[in-house]
């Protein structure tokens, strides 16, 4: 196995990691109240289907959401469709402004707060999003996919202690949830567990369902050990020969030159 010497204290600067050509990070998990029928019949998507939409299919059933969102600026379902198709078309802001409105006029709608405040961390409005998803559920009745958002934001907030009893509520609730370990093992490689992190992504990456994005966190995680060979294994299975190279080319810079760690850690703080 190919071995690198990994500088100490490097886990605690990952947070400027979308700077790499590796595509990792913190996912925020869509809203729980989807169906298959598709947003022309009923304004909820499929997740599977929206994943695989091309930009023409996205484009469409914005066209069509948008419609049905301005008839009817009160229908939640329809707000929520809506803005998970215009945060696949990269159109954040747009997202939180149809959400904004959609919870103006559905106060006590959880789900539509969680969408709400998963939109509002997508666009970067963290402080917003802390707040509106503490409000998305409750106690009595916890949400896993707020509890992972909550943990996420935490974890971008700069406060990985706090984010990791929000990502261990949620797995209390779905034990071996692939996205929750994922998360979860971003975070303790932020706090400088590398070891730890590397057991909870294997654990993710076995899932079934496990995408190709907690694949490349754990290849993140393997090659920050200088574990680069079981980094290169992984990411073969998701990406051709010149992203896999491409990718371990950047660990092995991070890996190799501490001062680009302390670089990202200061790009991180002023965005």
């Amino acid at each position: 196995m190919t071995t690198t010497r990994v500088p100490n204290g490097g886990g605690a600067r990952l947070r400027r990691l979308p700077a790499l050509v590796l595509v990792a990070g913190l996912a925020l998990s869509t809203a729980g109240c989807l169906s298959s029928r598709g947003p022309a019949t009923t304004g909820s998507i499929d997740p599977a289907r929206l994943a695989a939409a091309s930009d023409t299919d996205l484009r469409g059933a914005s066209d069509t959401l948008a419609r049905r969102n301005a008839a009817d600026p009160g229908n939640a379902q329809v707000a929520m469709a809506y803005a998970q198709v215009l945060r696949r078309l990269d159109q954040r802001a747009q997202a939180v402004a149809v959400l904004q409105q959609a919870s103006l006029r559905n106060a006590d709608d959880k789900a539509l707060a969680g969408a709400y405040g998963r939109a509002l961390a997508d666009a970067g409005r963290l402080q917003e999003a802390q707040e509106v998803l503490a409000r998305a559920h409750s106690p009595q009745n916890p949400d896993w996919r707020v509890l992972s958002a909550q943990g996420a934001v935490a974890d971008q907030l700069g406060d990985p202690a706090r984010a990791q009893r929000f990502y261990q509520a949620a797995l209390n609730l779905v034990p071996g949830e692939p996205t929750v370990l994922s998360n979860y093992g971003l975070s303790l490689a932020l706090s400088d567990q590398l070891p730890r992190a590397e057991v909870m992504l294997r654990q993710a990456a076995a899932h079934p369902d496990a995408d190709a994005r907690v694949r490349q966190n754990l290849a993140l995680v393997l090659g920050l050990q200088g574990k680069m060979d079981d980094a290169e294994t992984v990411l073969a299975r998701d990406l051709p020969p010149a992203a896999v190279a491409a990718n371990l080319d950047a660990i092995r810079t991070m890996v190799a030159q501490p001062n680009s760690w302390e670089r990202l850690r200061r790009a991180e703080d002023q965005g």
